[in-house]
């Protein structure tokens, strides 16, 4: 008997895993974002017939489920592994996100300190920037060639107003006792390093890296399989009945398991029990044709680093390994009810305004084409932070809420969850996101109200900023709102 059966069986139950997931059906998958088209043509897999009895079921087959599954097959090779996907393994966030790899939450240091702790929230930092090495770690392991890049997070301050907002980043750093890790660029070595228009300092940290999710959640997907995992695709997952065995009903079959795991982010919102749990928010992207070695020198981008500026609208900017420029952000409006539509993916104003963002950065690449343009939702919770937990006598374990920090967080809510599941005491299951619940998000129409005062206050801030250029003043409801 290994030790890992060992511990599986003292938690009581020789576990048996079943990793399940949800998104909808009947659209080509090449057309959900570039990631996904790049691959060339997806096979999907059989979908679920009949019933299934197992004993752990992960609702969830983007990144949180996928890595989930594998973690508790590292744990216990014997475990039984199954994916229920309702589109394909990847079709939601995973395959549409920025291709950021940071050690970071949307939650700031300050934030969770004074939640948790200074202690527990450095414990916290010191994880994720592990976890960024883990990623790169895991999938070198697995062969998945998922352009894996370590080139670190460079974070801007364009304008005169969003200076004091870095330096308020840099003392959240200094006070937790961490800011050995980034340096302070002023406006030559900012420009030197990335020449943006309009830049008065940086704060560049070397952890951090870029990926291509697609090959990173698709690979991952077959790395599960290999390990003895099945994967339905096609099967949706209608409700999740709460008990010892749980039961989970899918428009394919009914699967019965000791725990199921909500790995779903901002689905979660979709299954009733769970709506105001978490807030569907979109993000949306577009991006630019190949440019030239010579185009890219014209802006000193010589490394594939996350770029961002301290907009409070939200932006992020990666090159890909082929030299295409990525620009993301936030403006596409909340749906009311949490309603989660393929029509808010592609908001014309928002990827307009994200392609005006790029010629603004780099007035030299003024007239570069840009191919693509797509979006997802992420889940927001109400305070910002990750939640992870795990109620045995429930049988639900989950993780949410990241908040479009998912690529690296997930790794380690997957290693998280397995250490609860098969009864570990680690030093994850002793961070903070574990246990910790977020408020519920206020009941409809009043969740509308507040969020899209929210979006359009900061949108002004963001322009006032711009064209009076001092620091902000004013708006203070909207981003106290907006901070937590």
């Amino acid at each position: 008997m290994s030790p890992a059966r060992s511990e599986t069986d003292a938690a009581g139950a020789g576990l048996r895993a079943v990793v399940v997931a949800t998104p909808p059906r009947a659209q080509d998958l090449g057309s959900v974002s570039y990631w996904l088209e790049s691959l060339g043509p997806i096979q999907p897999r059989p979908s679920l017939q009949g019933d299934l009895e197992v004993d752990v079921a992960v609702v969830g087959a983007g990144f949180t489920g996928l890595w989930t599954a594998y973690e508790l097959q590292r744990r216990d090779p014997t475990l039984r592994v199954v994916l229920l996907e309702s589109e394909a393994a990847g079709f939601g966030a995973s395959g549409r996100n920025g291709s950021w790899c940071v050690p970071e939450l949307n939650a700031g240091l300050d934030l969770l300190s004074s939640r948790f702790g200074r202690d527990r929230a450095v414990a916290l930092h010191r994880a994720l920037s592990a976890t960024v090495e883990e990623v790169g770690r895991s999938l070198a392991t697995e062969g998945i060639d998922a352009a894996f890049d370590r080139s670190g997070v460079l974070l801007l301050a364009r304008g005169p107003y969003q200076l004091p907002l870095l330096e308020e980043h840099l003392r959240s750093y200094q006070n937790a006792g961490i800011s050995g890790e980034y340096s302070w660029l002023d406006r030559a070595a900012a420009q030197a390093r990335l020449d943006v228009a309009g830049v008065e300092a940086a704060l560049y940290t070397p952890n951090g890296a870029t990926l291509h999710p697609g090959r990173a959640v698709r690979g991952l997907a077959a790395a599960v399989e290999r390990r003895g995992a099945t994967i339905y695709e096609g099967t949706r997952v209608l409700r999740v009945k709460e008990g010892s065995p749980a039961l989970i009903e899918t428009d394919h079959g009914r699967v019965r398991a000791e725990v199921v795991v909500l790995a779903l982010e901002a689905y979660l919102s979709q299954l009733a029990s769970y709506r105001r749990r978490v807030l569907p928010v979109y993000s949306l992207i577009t991006l630019t044709e190949p440019l030239s070695e010579r185009q890219l020198a014209s802006v000193n981008w010589s490394e594939r680093m996350c770029v961002a500026s301290m907009r409070l609208t939200v932006d992020y900017l990666a090159r890909t390994e082929d030299g295409r420029i990525l620009v993301g952000g936030r403006g596409a409006p909340y749906n009311y009810g949490s309603r989660i539509t393929s029509s808010s993916e592609h908001h014309p104003a928002t990827h307009a305004n994200l392609q005006r963002t790029f010629e603004e950065w780099f007035p030299a690449l003024r007239g570069v084409r840009f191919t693509h343009s797509w979006g997802g939702v992420l889940g927001m919770p109400r305070d910002w932070i990750p939640q992870i937990g795990f109620d045995r006598e429930k049988g639900v374990a989950f993780a949410y809420g990241y908040t479009g920090h998912g690529v690296a967080t997930t790794n380690l809510v997957g290693r998280t969850l397995a250490d609860l599941i098969t009864g570990r005491d680690t030093e994850l299951t002793a961070l903070p996101l574990v246990g910790h619940r977020s408020p519920n998000w206020e009941p409809e129409p009043f969740r509308w109200l507040g969020v899209r005062y929210v979006q359009r206050a900061l949108a002004r801030l963001d322009a006032r900023g711009v064209r009076t250029g001092r620091p902000l003043r004013g708006g203070a409801l909207a981003r106290r709102l907006a901070a937590h």
